[in-house]
């Protein structure tokens, strides 16, 4: 794990199977064959090197007869499983009321399908293995029940016209991202904007970011880097986030005519 957080939950919830294990008078390859799973991912779990499924858990509680106690772990495990960013996101997400995103080069990852999400992945140099992918396109795609909160945060997006015909994974996974972005625009409290790539002036050229207003008042920036992404707090650097956005959206497109143009590009793909 890359963060000491996740890796001492992993750790407990695997000293907590090998404490039923021995209790129940079972070696770690007895144990695999009951539940379905080999000596080694029993091993590797115990050691809290790997983060294991649900249903590992849930099979694990039965056998051992622990009565509920492993199985009412996932909701800790499934939190370690996400890198620590992905987790102060989400935070942050969790507590806004509002939220503003600029993306430059690529669409949002709160308005990419799993797919989209994929392609994006596997781009990345040094190569991530396939296990680190699908934890890291799980990771994003739980951050998206940010729209299904109640009460509704408003959330706003500036995307930029050629990430909407970049066809990240394929012209199939580009169309399918272009019907969800249509989608999620026609929630009431989504608005989606394009910046064109004619426009002269340009307020965002430093590069993505957002903008979050959180329940108790405070607001929050987030900016992302090759290799970083970072959270501001400083009231003056998010100010200037704020003034930055609110010119960003002053420069693109209406929400009715991203709209509009989304769905003149998805024609251009069909």
């Amino acid at each position: 794990m890359e963060d000491e957080e996740a890796a001492a939950v992993l750790k407990a919830v695997g000293r907590q199977i090998r404490v039923w294990r021995e209790a129940a008078g079972l070696k770690q390859g007895e144990l695999g064959a009951r539940i379905g799973y080999g000596m080694d991912l029993v091993s590797a779990v115990e050691r809290g090197v790997r983060v294991p499924q649900p249903e590992f858990l849930d099979a694990a509680d039965e056998v051992l007869g622990a009565a509920g106690k492993l199985a009412a772990m996932k909701e800790d495990v499934e939190k370690a499983r996400y890198p620590k960013n992905v987790r102060d996101l989400k935070k942050l997400e969790d507590e806004s009321v509002e939220m503003g995103a600029y993306a430059a080069l690529h669409i949002h990852g709160l308005l990419q399908t799993p797919e989209y999400a994929q392609a994006l992945y596997e781009m990345r140099r040094p190569s991530y293995s396939e296990e680190e992918i699908d934890r890291l396109v799980t990771a994003r795609m739980s951050r998206k029940s940010v729209f299904e909160r109640v009460p509704k945060p408003l959330i706003t997006f500036v995307l930029e016209e050629v990430t909407l015909r970049r066809p990240v994974g394929g012209r199939l996974v580009l169309r399918q991202q272009l019907e969800h972005l249509l989608e999620l625009a026609g929630l009431r409290h989504v608005e989606i904007q394009v910046m064109p790539t004619d426009r002269e002036d340009h307020a965002g050229m430093m590069g993505s970011f957002r903008v979050l207003k959180l329940r108790r008042g405070k607001t929050m920036g987030q900016t992302e880097g090759q290799l970083y992404s970072r959270v501001i707090s400083q009231p003056q650097e998010v100010q200037i986030l704020e003034m930055r956005y609110g010119m960003i959206r002053a420069q693109s497109l209406s929400p009715r005519e991203s709209v509009a143009l989304i769905e003149k590009i998805l024609g251009e793909e069909t």
